[in-house]
């Protein structure tokens, strides 16, 4: 399965939720990356060179990466994908990869989210220069503001949580991943689901598109 949404549409909280439910790992571009790199297996090496000199990974080698961490044994009974594919070029890669493997994607899930509720969202995080425990002005504030629940380190707002930052996020996520969109659309594994929800709502939202997609 993966996760598709713009930033703040609340991928990561429900993939946390999907994982425990049905038992499926959940991995992300970032958590391959760094467990490859720390592995030093030849294809994390040629990532590490270009991380090193804080360059973008190429396709490639992302894309190499992904194909060698879902070929292992502990994602034989599923796997939940978070940021990853963002391309159309990508996604042909990983169909590649998984038919090599005897597998397919099941479910893309598109978390459809108005600009508002994203803003809203990622504007409100705040983050602990000490121990880098995040809140968020309104859903998980801290008990005494400006100041961490557990360290007394002082919040900071990160510079891409600030609003005019993240409209920039938004434009570019939607250029981007419209043709991603299609793609699924096309393969008709696409899901569309509300990403304006509360958590909890959206989740029952997700259990009864399990359910519609047999997949619970």
């Amino acid at each position: 399965m993966i996760l598709l949404g713009p930033p703040g549409a609340g991928k990561g909280t429900q993939a946390v939720v999907l994982s425990k439910t049905y038992a499926v790992a959940h991995i992300s571009t970032g958590d391959m990356l760094r467990e490859a790199v720390k592995g030093g297996t030849p294809i994390g090496k040629e990532a590490e060179s270009y991380m090193k000199k804080g360059e973008l990974v190429p396709d490639e080698i992302v894309t190499g990466i992904v194909a060698e961490r879902i070929a292992r044994d502990d994602l034989k009974k599923g796997f939940i994908l978070d940021g990853f594919p963002r391309t159309v070029a990508q996604a042909k890669s990983l169909d590649d990869a998984l038919t090599k493997l005897g597998q397919k994607i099941d479910l893309m899930l598109y978390f459809a989210t108005s600009d508002g509720v994203c803003i809203k969202r990622l504007s409100g995080r705040r983050v602990c220069r000490k121990c880098a425990a995040i809140f968020h002005s309104t859903n998980i504030p801290p008990r005494s503001e400006g100041v961490c629940d557990f360290c007394g380190g002082a919040l900071y707002q990160r510079d891409d949580d600030k609003e005019e930052t993240i409209k920039k996020r938004l434009l570019v996520y939607k250029q981007q991943t419209q043709p991603l969109i299609d793609y699924y659309k096309k393969a008709r594994v696409l899901r569309e689901v509300p990403g304006d929800l509360e958590v909890n709502e959206l989740s029952e939202v997700l259990a009864t598109t399990f359910n519609e997609a047999h997949l619970a």
